[in-house]
């Protein structure tokens, strides 16, 4: 009886995990850059359930065939496994904002488990080392720096802060920035191999594991993107698949939940009638 309590709040646990997932993904639904998560519910490892014919055997010979027939096998509950972001890119929509930028991928190659790498841009973390997005929403500060909205300082291809006198610059599709036809700086652009290895921060943010940096992705072998401005890439959550996945995963809770107030039910009764003979 006690293991169908904890096979019950297993289910409920996971899908509960499930729903907060997917009402963070909903809510970032107009985020620009945002990736949405995905998970994995797995099951816990089933156990073969045995019933002994003879029960005047000894435990040595209990462990024999001869005495054992097979019941069947009993489930052990699910948990989420992991959660993994979908960087499959975004719509793109113009914005009319010149400090606003966009990056349209072009081919992206594989690693050798057949993950498609991903580009970001390049961010100065404060806390040092850098941090990379691929929510293009940037504007210039007081001292004309290029940052993206939480003042954090926007990188060039050499890992400098960009500096411009005003918004009134041009961006190719190389990712040069001119000023008056002359080339200042080249917007900050680094490819991850294996985007499932980063970490997800807050506000669209993602870090390496270790604090490195990634490497650039210009001249990056089989790398291909291209950049535009005036741009800015929509999140890629399906809204309406979304919710409709937010619905099942309450209906699950709900119906794990009715199993859970059976259950207890049960007990209640064994404690209360079945107690008294």
């Amino acid at each position: 009886m006690f293991k169908g309590f904890y096979t019950v709040a297993t289910g409920m646990i996971a899908q509960q995990r499930r729903t907060e997932l997917l009402t963070n993904n909903l809510s970032n639904a107009n985020t620009p850059g945002f990736k949405a998560d995905q998970s994995t519910i797995r099951s816990f490892p089933d156990m073969l359930m045995s019933s002994v014919g003879n029960t005047n055997a000894t435990a040595k010979q209990q462990m024999g065939s001869q005495y054992m027939s097979q019941v069947g096998a009993l489930n052990t509950g699910i948990y989420m496994q992991e959660t993994l972001p979908n960087y499959i890119q975004g719509q793109i929509y113009n914005t009319d904002f010149s400090t606003d930028m966009a990056l349209i991928d072009g081919y992206l190659p594989q690693n050798e488990e057949g993950i498609t790498g991903s580009i970001f841009f390049r961010l100065a973390h404060p806390d040092g080392g850098e941090a990379y997005t691929r929510n293009g929403n940037f504007t210039l500060d007081g001292q004309g720096n290029l940052v993206n909205a939480q003042g954090l300082y926007v990188l060039s291809d050499t890992g400098q802060r960009i500096q411009l006198p005003n918004d009134d610059f041009r961006l190719d599709e190389t990712g040069a920035i001119y000023v008056n036809d002359q080339q200042v700086a080249r917007v900050g652009v680094s490819f991850a191999a294996n985007p499932n290895m980063l970490r997800k921060q807050d506000n669209g943010l993602v870090r390496t594991e270790n604090g490195e940096n990634l490497p650039t992705a210009y001249g990056a072998n089989g790398v291909a993107f291209t950049l535009r401005q005036n741009y800015l890439e929509r999140s890629n959550v399906d809204s309406g698949r979304t919710m409709t996945d937010l619905m099942t995963a309450y209906r699950a809770f709900e119906a794990n939940q009715k199993v859970l107030q059976a259950y207890d039910r049960s007990m209640e009764k064994a404690v209360n009638e079945i107690g008294k003979v």
